[in-house]
């Protein structure tokens, strides 16, 4: 099945997206990577959905990818004693951690930690940003707080700590049995929540043993802060904007936006952008001018994907808002400006024959003008390389592992296929020029350029490049 749009769709699935039937149809209006939310719905809700999602693969013969989203740490208030409460600017309120019910002048915080990692003149946000407490005095049980803007506040409201980097680790006990579980189901990409800090990813890399790709939310400013740090070692990022808009002013956002696309993409490494991006079509069958300008700034930016949260998991308009997502890829793909943008944000390959490969492959690609890119790769990094080129031509990326066919399906331009390996400089060029042909993006005598590694079969060795044309019994 070949796609059209470079820019790949993440769509979360959920409620209104749960059964065999509408997964499929989601696949087949543009849905390269399906999101299972970890935050809600059992075990055995996510098991169906995976094994679901499998079928469809079987039958359409093309790889999905499956991304397990870990909750992460949870900071909320304790309970009140007689329902909500409203909180008057000015006024004098205490967290602590006593588990005595709640009321106008106190509230139980069940974290310690949080605890700990106060000081006079921090600010607390609750439910979202909506209150916002500044702390006067603190210990390590109680922190006392001057209302800064008030509202009324339920129990069980989430709590943030912006610019706070906690001592707690981005994994719960919970998120620890949810990954083993996901881990054992067979998911492609296991993303982060909460994370503050690199330790995070090394901790989690410790916990996957290679199972799986490991991508990063970045939700905090904290981890933004270290941003070069945590790309390098993640294998994958997502701008998890709806969080960092709770933690840091909304016209810090976009410029954060744009700064951690540019860092993945220097890097190589996939981004995904998330968050109310299409959020109208919870309710609406079209979105707002506004949010189809949203999708096509991303896309502009060069991210690797976009994802749909709401929208598909809980929204009445699941359907639609995957094909208007796919033709605000697709159009935005057909102006010469979305090329010549791309080709100006492009950066220098580094000092290394594999990259010295990439950047060869897409001047020739300029040159030629191929009808594909065919990259060989046993561990996924050599399309990794040349999606980072952005060139004008799909990449069809040929693999012998199940799995990196997969996790390829999050990467920008990657049409990923599983094959057998080359065994011969003539197997490779028979190989390639099938695939090419039988999946519809050359015809015969078409040219196609292929990279690979010598001996073939050897991870991380990607060394020749070969111009080849697609025959007439190819």
């Amino acid at each position: 099945m070949k796609r059209n749009h470079r820019t790949k769709i993440v769509a979360t699935l959920g409620p209104a997206s749960s059964t065999e039937e509408q997964i499929e149809s989601l696949f087949m209006a543009g849905v390269d990577v399906f999101r299972m939310n970890f935050s809600h719905g059992e075990p055995e809700e996510h098991r169906a959905r995976h094994d679901a999602i499998r079928n469809v693969e079987k039958r359409t013969g093309r790889p999905i990818g499956i991304m397990m989203d870990l909750q992460g740490p949870k900071l909320r208030v304790g309970k009140f004693a007689n329902g909500p409460i409203d909180l008057k600017e000015g006024a004098a309120f205490r967290l602590d951690l006593d588990k005595t019910l709640g009321d106008e002048s106190r509230a139980p915080l069940p974290h310690p930690e949080i605890f700990a990692a106060l000081e006079p003149g921090t600010d607390l946000l609750l439910d979202d940003g909506r209150v916002c407490l500044r702390v006067k005095s603190c210990g390590p049980d109680h922190a006392d707080t001057e209302v800064v803007v008030g509202g009324p506040l339920s129990e069980r409201k989430g709590v943030n700590v912006p610019g706070v980097v906690l001592p707690l680790s981005a994994l719960t006990e919970k998120d620890r049995k949810d990954m083993e579980f996901g881990l054992s189901l067979g998911v492609d990409w296991c993303a982060l929540s909460f994370v503050q800090r690199p330790e995070d990813i090394v901790e989690a890399r410790d916990l996957v043993k290679g199972r799986a790709g490991i991508l990063a939310k970045l939700e905090k400013p904290s981890a933004v802060q270290r941003l070069e740090e945590i790309v390098e070692l993640t294998d994958a990022v997502m701008v998890a904007r709806g969080d960092l808009g709770v933690e840091m002013p909304a016209e810090d956002v976009p410029v954060q936006q744009r700064r951690i696309i540019t860092a993945c993409r220097a890097a190589g490494k996939p981004v995904v952008v998330a968050t109310q991006m299409l959020d109208s079509m919870m309710e609406r069958p079209v979105p707002t001018r506004a949010e189809a300008s949203d999708v096509a700034t991303a896309v502009y930016e060069g991210a690797d994907a976009v994802m749909l949260s709401g929208e598909t998991a809980a929204g009445d308009y699941p359907l639609e808002s995957v094909k208007m997502m796919n033709r605000i890829i697709e159009r935005v793909q057909k102006e010469d400006l979305f090329w010549t943008g791309l080709t100006n944000q492009r950066h220098p390959p580094e000092d290394t024959t594999p990259d010295a490969i990439s950047a060869a492959v897409r001047i020739a690609a300029d040159t030629i003008d191929p009808a594909a890119i065919v990259t060989y790769t046993t561990s996924g990094s050599t399309s990794f390389r040349m999606a980072r080129e952005r060139p004008r031509q799909p990449i069809i990326c040929l693999t012998p592992r199940e799995s990196t066919a997969r996790r390829q399906c999050i990467v920008w331009g990657v049409h990923a296929c599983r094959t057998p390996d080359a065994h011969s400089l003539d197997d490779m060029v028979d190989i390639a020029t099938h695939q090419a042909r039988i999946d519809g993006f050359a015809d015969p005598g078409d040219r196609v350029i292929i990279t690979a590694g010598v001996p073939f079969g050897t991870p991380g060795k990607t060394n020749l490049l070969r111009i080849a044309r697609v025959g007439v019994q190819d």
